[in-house]
């Protein structure tokens, strides 16, 4: 079974910053692909971030230059710095990984549970 927990949402002011946290556990042979999405009330959810396993690394236009996403294989874990944050970063973020499990050529997509990220003064 393969698990992917996020952490460190929460409420933050204009201009504040988070760091998301996204560890996968559970019977994992190989992670490729990871990343971070997001989905605002009555939006549809959209990519923020991804990074393959060797760091290139892909952005939503509207978070370059703000947003950092990194990777530590060794921990199966995925990172999303967050800076500058506006009200429009209000949303639930959801961790993203390619897994291949044990004996399986084949990789397959999970979903962490989802933080919430608020944006508010």
């Amino acid at each position: 079974q393969v698990q992917l927990v996020e952490s460190g949402g929460g409420l933050v002011q204009p201009g504040g910053s988070l760091t998301l946290s996204c560890a996968a556990s559970g019977s994992i042979r190989r992670i490729s692909d990871m990343g971070w999405y997001r989905q605002a009330p009555g939006k549809q959810r959209e990519l923020v971030a991804t990074i393959t396993r060797d760091n290139n690394t892909h952005y939503t236009d509207s978070v370059k230059g703000r947003f950092t996403i990194s990777r530590d294989n060794a921990k199966n874990t995925v990172y999303l710095q967050m800076n500058s944050l506006k009200p429009e970063d209000t949303a639930v973020y959801y961790c993203n990984a390619d897994i291949a499990l044990p004996a399986r050529l084949v990789y397959q997509d999970y979903w962490g549970q989802g933080t919430q990220v608020t944006v508010s003064s």
